[in-house]
């Protein structure tokens, strides 16, 4: 149960594609003030709460925005394994590159607190390991995305008109202090149930790694609207023990109209 939070923020970066390099969005998809809420069940348990939100601020100087992805545990779960994790991400308000990524956590005792500075420039991250007292360096991948940065990135650039059913994109990530390659695929288009109503949504099949976590490599399915927004809306997945569902359960600030079928 410790691992739902960042499971979660890992899945909604990977869902709508990929570029593999920076660039000027022609459109934006997400705005100062946008806020989501997920509500996410672990079998029969409403297991916790997790919310991303964007906000205008400066770093070193620069006009950037601060993205925040926050995930608490609730009920039955608080009481027996309490997880309180805040993810944040500092990213070019052109580009979408992330300059900044906090990873503070506490899931049932075990803590982190992380912070990673890139320099694009010389693809060179910087790890603080506040809780252990270190700083190291790594190298990075031309288009590295942190695990928060990466979702609003993507959802500016994605073309969901050129999709076609198993295009296959690969993401490359840093996390912690190591370089991952995720590679997912489209799948189809659907109309999904929500609270809000029905939906136009694109399916896709993250490739995930099976053990001790998830129960085999296609064990999760994303669903992303269909639309200017690319709204994460849910994600169903099969876990080695149990399994997930997170639903979209509120959001306010969207940069588009919010669009949905006729009941």
């Amino acid at each position: 149960m410790k691992r739902i939070i960042p499971v979660l923020l890992t899945l909604f970066t990977i869902s709508v594609g990929f570029a593999p390099a920076y660039e000027t969005a022609p459109q934006r998809a997400y705005a100062d003030g946008e806020w989501f809420k997920f509500r996410i069940h672990y079998g029969m348990f409403n297991a916790s709460y997790a919310t991303l939100e964007v906000k205008d601020t400066k770093l070193n100087g620069k006009k950037v925005y601060h993205l925040k992805g926050k995930g608490k545990s609730t009920g039955l779960m608080h009481l027996f394994f309490e997880v309180n994790d805040r993810y944040e991400s500092y990213i070019d308000k052109e580009t979408g590159a992330p300059y900044r990524f906090i990873r503070d956590i506490d899931e049932g005792g075990h803590t982190k607190d992380i912070q990673i500075d890139f320099d694009h420039a010389t693809k060179v991250a910087t790890i603080n390991n506040k809780k252990r007292k270190e700083i190291t360096q790594m190298s990075i991948k031309p288009g590295t995305q942190d695990m928060i940065s990466a979702f609003y990135h993507l959802r500016n650039i994605v073309d969901a008109t050129k999709l076609k059913k198993n295009d296959e994109f690969i993401v490359p990530m840093f996390f912690d202090n190591e370089n991952y390659d995720f590679k997912m695929k489209f799948l189809e288009r659907e109309v999904v149930r929500t609270k809000f109503g029905k939906i136009n949504a694109l399916k896709f099949r993250p490739y995930v790694q099976s053990g001790r976590v998830f129960e085999e490599e296609e064990s999760l399915t994303v669903w992303i609207s269909d639309d200017e927004n690319k709204l994460p809306l849910k994600i169903q997945a099969k876990l080695a023990v149990g399994s997930l569902t997170a639903d979209l359960d509120a959001f306010k600030g969207l940069s588009h109209s919010f669009k949905k079928i006729a009941d």
